[in-house]
């Protein structure tokens, strides 16, 4: 038996274990890295403790005082953890989009928690840094623990998840998989890894397709603790200290899907339940053993526990709302709506407009496009496409030629096309037709709420909302409303308001019967 003195003992020291259904048909040997087997439930318990201590050494951070962080979550819940253990108090500055679980560990742990509206620009004052920056100011005896250049944060990788490692597999590894959120993990496991074996280990971020790290351009996706998104209105793109760039050997783009899908599948066929953290990190290890051979062994380090995500990816109504799940058949769901996709037609997507753009300007784009008057686009945070899919949160209205042509009569040409709005609401392409099962399309579980998120996440408490929460705010009866159809997680298409009169008898009578075979 293992006797531990206190909690923090029980931090470090994860097994591995070998993924022989998922890396059956692989030839080299696949291990996963269980980081949700430290004492608090994620990798983050390793950082959290070495930046404590650290701060402890360097005396900023004296008995009595106060841990403060801006975070996704798991580092909060490992500094909260650490912070109750030493007597510290903790306050987490946290996404209103972070997983309900997340939160709820957070205050289990005693920490005071603030959710934040995280998609703003990084030099916004209400950005999750800058809120979690001045409170600690504010705040006498305060620290701020600052994960993403703390050079604490890779340097407990460096002397404790790298050795383990090296160790376990008696200096066999010859790859490493981890995702990149501050790049502390991949740094730190990476660089010992690399000095170690004398050069010869290969370190592979796995990063979320939109992922500024891997070349993506940034727009906002749903894996929580991965990858780096930038607002397109920020002055500056501000890399974490903590990524050492240079110890990267090859970057593998995940989608979300993929990265969901991957870890429902780990926890199906290997009994291990992982995040999509994890997800995305497995399902690039996969990728990259399909060009190595049996000299080979890839360590994948999954970062945390799908307890954190019960309510999210491992939830068939959440992932059926995002359009990542559909039944076998279209009869009664969204997609009914829809026409029937040629492929030799045009990408899927749908027409987007800078949410700055003067109405006479966004009026010329979309007769230049050959829209109808009823034709739906979208005003979104300005990535230079003009057609494609978008995040819902990065949307600011649905506008139509019509109702930018009636605003040009009244306030002429220079008007903000926002001020053109029409109701729309965001579904799932798989979810029933709303309203078409008798009721009156008002309220019901997918109405856009102000203030709420249309992922399902939280309401920033006193904090400015989210993006997605500013538009089409209860407004009238489902028919009259533009449908923003999801598939995986992104607005792929949309349906013009009126769209009942064009249901289906059989249809309408299918919908709200509509079951999943996954």
């Amino acid at each position: 038996m293992t006797v531990f003195e206190s909690v923090l003992d029980g931090i470090g020291g994860t097994p591995l274990v070998r993924l022989r259904r998922l890396g059956a048909r692989f030839r080299p040997r696949i291990y996963a890295k269980l980081e949700f087997q430290n004492i608090g439930g994620s990798v983050k318990d390793r950082a959290a403790l070495s930046m404590i201590r650290a701060a402890e050494r360097e005396g900023l951070l004296r008995p009595g005082g106060t841990v403060v962080e801006g975070t996704s979550g798991n580092t909060g819940i490992g500094l909260a953890m650490v912070a109750a253990q030493l007597g510290y108090r903790a306050v987490i500055f946290a996404p209103a989009a972070t997983a309900g679980e997340k939160v709820r560990l957070l205050r289990a742990y005693g920490a005071e928690v603030h959710l934040v509206a995280d998609f703003v620009p990084r030099d916004h004052p209400g950005h999750l840094a800058s809120r979690a920056a001045a409170y600690t100011g504010a705040t006498p005896g305060a620290w701020l623990a600052q994960q993403y250049d703390n050079p604490a944060n890779p340097a407990a990788h460096w002397h404790t998840t790298g050795p383990e490692i090296w160790d376990d597999t008696e200096g066999s590894v010859t790859h490493l998989v981890a995702s990149v959120g501050t790049g502390g993990t991949l740094s730190g496991t990476g660089g010992f890894l690399k000095d170690a074996s004398g050069g010869s280990v290969r370190v592979v971020a796995a990063d979320p397709e939109h992922s500024r790290y891997g070349g993506g351009d940034g727009a906002l996706k749903y894996v929580e603790g991965a990858g780096h998104a930038l607002h397109p209105e920020s002055v500056e793109d501000i890399w974490p200290e903590a990524f050492d760039t240079g110890v990267v050997d090859q970057y593998i783009r995940v989608s979300d899907r993929d990265a969901i899908f991957t870890a429902r599948r780990a926890a199906r066929e290997e009994g291990l339940l992982t995040g999509a953290t994890g997800g995305t990190a497995l399902a690039a290890a996969l990728t990259l053993a399909e060009g190595l051979d049996e000299s080979h062994t890839i360590v994948v380090v999954l970062p945390d526990s799908g307890r954190n995500y019960l309510s999210t990816y491992f939830d068939d109504g959440w992932l059926a709302s995002l359009g990542f799940l559909e039944p076998d058949s279209p009869r009664g769901t969204v997609r009914s709506l829809l026409p029937s996709v040629d492929a030799e037609g045009p990408a899927p997507g749908v027409p987007l407009l800078p949410s700055g753009q003067a109405v006479g300007e966004s009026i010329a784009l979309l007769r230049a496009r050959g829209l109808g008057p009823a034709d739906p686009a979208f005003l979104v945070l300005d990535r230079g496409a003009r057609h494609g899919t978008v995040h819902p949160r990065e949307v600011l209205a649905a506008v139509t030629l019509e109702s930018l042509q009636a605003l040009e009569s009244q306030a002429g040409p220079s008007a903000a096309s926002l001020l053109a709005a029409v109701p729309y609401r965001a579904v799932g392409v798989g979810t029933p037709v709303p309203g078409a099962a008798g009721d009156d399309g008002v309220g019901g579980a997918d109405e856009r709420v102000a203030g709420e998120d249309v992922a399902g996440g939280n309401v920033a408490d006193g904090d400015e909302p989210t993006r997605g929460a500013l538009v089409a705010a209860g407004t009238g009866t489902s028919a009259h409303e533009v449908l923003a159809v999801l598939v995986d997680g992104r607005i792929t298409a949309a349906v013009p308001a009126g769209w009942r009169a064009g249901v289906r008898g059989a249809d309408a009578a299918a919908a709200g019967s509509v079951t999943f075979s996954r």
